[in-house]
């Protein structure tokens, strides 16, 4: 059965290979950019079947406004992927406070304005899938990119929440958290003014950098259409092969620590 899909961020990397694949299953795609001269290949591949819309997903009006054109053009929509987003590199003391609001402006804001846009339609319609690109840097954290963590982390207990207030409404929550994948995310030159005390992390980092920890954006595309097509999809899903050994290991290192100190916590109850 075909499904209306709408996805932010499918300008390149996983939304535009993700796009193309609904596309090819027949689904109807309404696709937001800052730029939607990037889906014009698309456009005139699929014609009808893809509505490109300019969005600035900051933009809470203008979120609410493409929702609303979507629903009116498609007659529905079965499906919201929250995919727009990008990563600040730095030590979290070298972030100025506009980059650090910029960062949770898109990442967090972004994906809570076009949530809380679809919703009355998928309450209206009693189904509808919300799909949050995550990041396995919502699970567990990796140094001088600690303004992305923290937008990731936001963004997973607001849509874990948000999965126990909807599920009562025949809508599910899906959580995708990919490991590193070669996309332009970690290059596109948002990078916080310096200061020479993090050269030395900053430098181990890169010198311990390993190709092989980095996946191929075109694997995800059979998973995430697996994810779409599921009658009960997972809250959470991992891409890649690095992700769940990490969370595993950033677990067990909390777990111990928790369990370390359970006496002081437990004493702590009064």
């Amino acid at each position: 059965m075909s499904k209306t899909i709408l996805i932010s961020g499918a300008s390149k990397g996983f939304g535009k290979a993700w796009t193309e694949a609904f596309l090819e299953k027949g689904y109807k795609v309404a696709a937001t950019a800052r730029n939607i001269d990037t889906l014009n290949d698309l456009k005139a591949k699929y014609g009808d079947a893809i509505l490109p819309l300019k969005l600035d997903v900051n933009k809470r009006e203008d979120s609410f406004a493409i929702v609303e054109k979507v629903k009116n053009h498609f007659g529905t929509i079965d499906i919201l992927i929250n995919n727009a987003g990008y990563a600040l590199n730095g030590a979290v003391e070298e972030a100025s406070e506009a980059e650090a609001r910029a960062q949770f402006e898109t990442n967090f804001f972004g994906t809570l304005w076009l949530t809380q846009a679809v919703l009355p339609i998928m309450r209206n319609q009693k189904s509808g899938h919300i799909i949050q690109v995550s990041s396995i840097l919502g699970i567990a954290t990796l140094p001088v990119i600690g303004l992305y963590n923290a937008s990731k982390f936001a963004v997973e207990g607001l849509s874990e929440t948000l999965a126990s207030e909807v599920k009562q409404f025949g809508i599910n929550v899906s959580l995708v958290e990919p490991n590193g994948y070669f996309t332009d995310i970690w290059g596109n030159g948002f990078h916080s003014e310096s200061i020479p005390a993090y050269d030395g992390i900053k430098k181990a980092l890169a010198d311990g950098h390993d190709p092989d920890t980095f996946g191929q954006v075109s694997a995800t595309v059979p998973a995430i259409v697996k994810l779409v097509e599921a009658e009960n999809p997972p809250l959470r899903l991992f891409l890649g092969k690095i992700a769940l050994p990490f969370a595993k290991q950033t677990y067990e290192q909390k777990l111990k620590t928790w369990e370390e100190w359970a006496d002081v916590s437990v004493a702590a109850h009064g």
